[in-house]
């Protein structure tokens, strides 16, 4: 399997088997993290980190997963060169790619649902760059899609459910019922990180239920994905617009706060309007009580979380939240998609 040069946009464009070969080298990186055999594989490398929205997670991962393959992680914001934008002149996508190219072994980009006149943008500008790079383009999370975030996530289900940490069994996920649901919060989150998670469940035969309230409906093509996902796996897809039901017999639940369809408009985002929107439901909080009416579920989040909104902290932090783990999975697969990718394997 040949994975080397290849982009790392959405999951989608993956097939399963170059997934599970992606899982399944980030688990033996896991379980032995600082082994010689990893650490020459990106040696005298140089990756871009192209970032228009911060993150914690995703900056250090990132920078220790190429300290720990031998290479070198590049910090960039736009602030640093003059690109072209709707609001300015500068230098298109096509010049500061090829330039880019020249200079490293991969690059990864990070824009969000602030930085972007409308929903998809980010995503389209993540596929311009890949046309134009000629080396990996990999998503640090766009507006529609957070493949890292979702290797993890899978991950760290796979070792909950399996053997425990570095030992994932991703059979083990087969069949069982992953919910995700909608949260409160004063927050105006993208979709990404909730779509890339719902098509990798649907991809390792997760039945897969949504709940969210009236008027907060996800992209039209990412849950035709989905359930094409969960028909091939015979699997099941159901949504529910009230804040309890979907808890009965899951098995992973996923609490997280997202914007609705209208959120743009005069080519921004309407984030305080969505705030008072959000803040108008009340009652979708993931709790103790509703965490009773699963099967025993384990807690899922991609962080940062919204603590008393989204999830109460006797959740967040209980025994059965996999929060950390999933968050130190990131370093894994992250190394594992850029030793196949950019990498002398």
């Amino acid at each position: 399997m040949e994975l080397y040069g290849r982009d790392l946009i959405c999951t989608q464009d993956w097939t399963f088997d170059e997934l599970v070969a992606t899982l399944e080298l980030a688990a033996r990186m896991k379980r032995d993290r600082f082994s010689d055999r990893w650490g020459a594989i990106l040696r005298n490398r140089t990756f871009v980190m192209f970032f228009y929205n911060p993150s914690v997670r995703t900056r250090l991962s990132f920078e220790a997963g190429l300290t720990e393959l031998g290479g070198h992680a590049q910090f960039m914001t736009p602030s640093a060169g003059r690109f072209k934008s709707d609001k300015q002149a500068g230098e298109t996508i096509e010049d500061a790619a090829k330039v880019m190219a020249r200079y490293a072994a991969g690059i990864g980009i990070r824009i969000l649902e602030d930085r972007v006149p409308y929903y998809g943008a980010g995503d389209e500008m993540l596929r311009e760059y890949a046309y134009w790079a000629g080396v990996p383009i990999i998503n640090m999370a766009d507006d529609r899609f957070h493949p890292c975030q979702a290797l993890a996530d899978v991950m760290g289900w796979a070792e909950w459910l399996g053997q425990g940490p570095g030992r994932p069994d991703y059979g083990a996920l087969r069949g069982k019922k992953l919910l995700l649901s909608w949260g409160s919060g004063a927050l105006a989150r993208s979709w990404c990180s909730v779509q890339a998670a719902m098509l990798i469940a649907s991809r390792f035969g997760m039945n897969v239920t949504m709940a969210y309230p009236e008027g907060y409906d996800l992209d039209a093509e990412v849950i035709s994905w989905t359930k094409q996902n969960c028909q091939r796996n015979k699997a099941d897809f159901e949504v529910v617009h009230d804040p309890d039901s979907g808890y009965d017999g899951a098995h992973v639940v996923y609490c997280r706060n997202w914007v609705s369809p209208e959120a743009y408009q005069d080519g921004s985002l309407q984030k305080q309007r969505e705030i008072e929107r959000a803040m108008a439901y009340t009652g979708w909080t993931t709790t103790v009580e509703r965490m009773a009416r699963t099967d025993n579920a384990i807690f899922t989040h991609p962080m940062p979380v919204d603590r008393g909104s989204e999830v109460t902290d006797e959740v967040a932090s209980g025994s059965r939240s996999a929060i950390y783990d999933i968050a130190e999975n990131r370093l894994h697969v992250q190394k594992a998609i850029m030793a196949l990718t950019m990498g002398n394997l």
